[in-house]
Formats: structure tokens, C-alpha cells, sequence
């Protein structure tokens, strides 16, 4: 089989090396707290989990949030 020199020329993905690196460091017992992939190491706390439900059972989870932001929070983090 060949290969394309557009999949020859692909580099690795920068956050899978940034989390190999955070993994490694946190292997030789240094506190890292690993951003890089969005897989947190801690459960979602209990409120934010019954929120999402309720928004899904009402509805309110059908589609993406609109492109601005969602008004509300928009305020809320200005």
C-alpha cells in the first residue's frame, strides 16, 4: 500500500503529546493537574450532573448553543 505524502507530511496531535508529557510527570509524583484532553480525573459534581439531566429532560438539550453564547452566561462571566 502506499502512502499519500499528505499523510506522510500529518503531525502528531500537540494536546495527546502535552498529555503524555502531564502523565509522565505525574508518574515521577509531580501534582499535575492535566487539561489537555478533557477527561477530567474527578466526577462531575453531583448539582452540575442533576442540572444536565433536568436541561435534557426539558428539552433544553437538542441542539448546539448558539454561536454568541448563551446570553445568561455571557453576562454572567462579563
Amino acid at each position: 500500500m502506499q502512502i499519500s505524502q499528505r499523510a506522510k507530511n500529518i503531525q502528531p496531535s500537540a494536546t495527546l503529546a502535552l498529555s503524555t508529557r502531564a502523565n509522565a510527570m505525574r508518574a515521577e509524583g509531580i501534582d499535575v493537574i492535566n487539561l489537555t484532553v478533557g477527561e477530567p480525573d474527578f466526577q462531575t459534581p453531583k448539582n452540575i450532573r442533576d442540572a444536565a439531566i433536568a436541561a435534557i429532560n426539558d428539552g433544553k438539550a437538542d441542539s448546539y448553543t448558539p454561536v454568541l453564547g448563551i446570553k445568561e452566561l455571557r453576562e454572567k462571566v462579563a
